[in-house]
């Protein structure tokens, strides 16, 4: 069974799913100057340390709100 959860989609050129298929965890991120990327993972400390890595909490220093919103997506993973 796969179980499918979206991170965020601001519109369908800007958006990130991860999909969970048995043990792998698969990211895709969908963005309009990127393309499609796409990331496995074995485990949800793996997932969790990409994700603490791709959004850097100074990078959103007066948006925190978008910054929790975004990294407790990716808990409920």
């Amino acid at each position: 069974m796969i179980k499918k959860h979206q991170i965020y989609k601001h519109d369908k050129w800007n958006m990130m799913t991860v999909e969970v298929q048995g043990k792998y965890i698969i990211l895709r991120e969908i963005s309009d100057q990127w393309g499609e990327e796409s990331h496995t993972f074995l485990s949800r400390p793996a997932l969790m340390k990409w994700a603490n890595d791709r959004f850097p909490k100074e990078d959103f220093v007066g948006r925190e709100e978008e910054w929790n919103e975004i990294i407790n997506a990716f808990k409920l993973v």
